[in-house]
C-alpha cells in the first residue's frame, strides 16, 4: 500500500493517491467528514478554519461506497482559493503580490529557499503548511476502515498543552468515551488550566505546542522485523508521526523515562498460561520489542512544538535585501494541539495500514481478513 498527497496551502486543492488498497473495503464516508471536522476543531485555532469547513470528495477507486482494487483518489478542495486565484493560479498570476521574504524562524522558509532556489518563500510555505494534513487526515480515514475491518482500533488524547500536563493514565475505552470535543484533554481542571494558557498567548501575539498520546488496540504480534532496521515497527510508525508538521519528538511506552529506570522496572515479564498463550502483566514497552508488535496495545506519545508563524513576528532578515526584520505573517493558530492529534492518529493509521498490508498482502478484504484471523 501507498500513499502519496500533493497541493499547496491555498492552491485549487489538496489531493491524496492510495495504491494497493484492496477491493471489497466498505468506505465510511461520513467518518472522512468527521475527522476532517475534528481537524479544523479545538480551542486556539485561526480564522482559516471557518472559511475552509473541510469536505472530501472521492476521484477514483471506489463505486458504491466500496473500493474497486484500484487506485483510490481523494480531494479537499480548497474554499479560500477563490481569494489567491489571482497570486496562485498554476495557468498563470502575479507572483509578486504575496511574495515572502522576510523568513519565519522554525519554518521552512529559509531552508527551502536556499534548497529550492529563488527568492520567494510563497514557493516553499504553501507546501510546508500544515494545509497538508487536511487531504492525509481523508487518507488515513481510509486506512483506519481498512484497519478496523480486522479488528484494529485507533484513539488518542492531548496530554499536554504548553506548560500544562495532565498525569493521569485512562484505559483506551475511557479515552473514546470521555475526550473533550473542547481540546481534546481527558481531564476538566487540566482543561480549563489549559484553555487559560492559550488565551496569555493570544493576548502576547504568541503561540504554544503540547504533547499526544496514542493507542492502538487489536493489533496482533508480528508486524514490523528485527532483521532489518528499515522494517522495524517503532522506526516506521515514528517516521510516519515525525513526518507531521510541527512533530518534535516520540516515545514508545515509556519512552525517555527509561532512561532513569533499572532494567526490572522496564522490561515487561512474560507469563503463560493454557488457553491464553504468552501474556504479559504489564505494557512498559508500549506494545513493540525488537520491533515487532508482541500483541499488547500500542502506546506512542508525540510532542508538538509551536506553531511557528506568531502574529507579533520574531528577528529575522529578508531574504532579498539581507537587512534585519520582524518575521512575516500569515493567517495561523495560536494552539492546534487538538488538530494534532486527530493528524497524529491519521498518519499513525496509514503507516501501520502500510505495514499490515505487506505481510497480508491479498487482493480483496475477504482474503486480508482471513489471512488476519490466523495470525495468533
Amino acid at each position: 500500500m501507498k500513499i502519496t498527497t500533493a497541493g499547496e496551502s491555498h492552491g485549487k486543492a489538496l489531493i491524496a493517491v492510495i495504491e494497493g488498497l484492496p477491493a471489497g473495503l466498505k468506505l465510511d464516508l461520513k467518518e472522512i467528514q468527521e475527522k476532517l471536522a475534528m481537524r479544523q476543531s479545538g480551542y486556539g485555532r485561526g480564522a482559516r478554519q471557518k472559511i475552509e469547513q473541510d469536505t472530501a470528495e472521492i476521484l477514483t477507486g471506489v463505486r458504491d461506497s466500496v473500493t474497486l482494487g484500484s487506485p483510490v483518489t481523494l480531494a479537499v478542495f480548497n474554499r479560500d482559493y477563490e481569494n489567491w486565484r489571482a497570486y496562485m493560479a498554476p495557468e498563470g498570476c502575479d507572483v509578486s503580490a504575496r511574495a515572502v521574504s522576510k523568513v519565519r524562524p522554525g519554518h521552512a522558509d529559509l531552508a527551502g529557499l536556499l534548497k529550492f532556489g529563488g527568492c520567494d518563500a510563497r514557493n516553499i510555505l504553501e507546501r510546508a503548511s500544515a494545509r497538508e494534513t487536511a487531504v492525509r487526515v481523508a487518507a488515513g480515514t481510509v486506512a483506519r476502515q481498512y484497519l478496523r475491518a480486522l479488528g484494529v482500533e485507533i484513539t488518542g488524547y492531548v496530554r499536554a498543552c504548553g506548560e500544562v500536563t495532565d498525569e493521569g493514565e485512562y484505559t483506551f475505552e475511557e479515552i473514546v468515551k470521555n475526550r473533550s470535543a473542547a481540546l481534546g484533554m481527558m481531564n476538566a481542571d487540566c482543561e480549563s488550566e489549559a484553555i487559560a494558557y492559550i488565551d496569555g498567548c493570544t493576548v502576547r501575539g504568541d503561540t504554544c505546542g503540547g504533547a499526544l498520546e496514542l493507542r492502538v488496540k487489536g493489533l496482533k504480534s508480528g508486524f514490523g522485523s528485527c532483521m532489518t532496521y528499515a522494517e522495524k515497527l517503532d522506526a516506521r510508525l515514528a517516521a510516519a508521526l515525525m513526518s507531521v508538521q510541527a512533530v518534535k519528538g516520540v516515545e514508545f511506552g515509556l519512552g525517555f523515562r527509561a532512561a532513569n529506570l533499572p532494567g526490572s522496572e522496564v522490561h515487561d515479564e512474560i507469563f503463560y498460561e493454557e488457553g491464553r498463550g504468552f501474556y504479559r502483566r504489564t505494557n512498559r514497552a508500549g506494545g513493540i520489542e525488537g520491533g515487532m508488535s508482541n500483541g499488547e496495545e500500542l502506546i506512542v506519545r508525540a510532542v508538538m512544538k509551536p506553531i511557528p508563524t506568531l502574529m507579533r513576528g520574531l528577528n529575522t532578515v529578508d531574504f532579498v535585501c539581507k537587512m534585519p526584520v520582524r518575521a512575516a505573517t500569515e493567517r495561523s493558530d495560536v494552539c492546534a494541539v487538538t488538530a494534532c492529534e486527530i493528524i497524529l492518529e491519521s498518519a499513525l493509521a496509514a503507516e501501520l495500514a502500510k505495514v499490515v498490508a505487506e505481510r497480508l498482502g491479498g487482493d480483496n478484504m475477504a482474503e486480508v481478513v482471513e489471512r488476519y484471523g490466523r495470525l495468533s
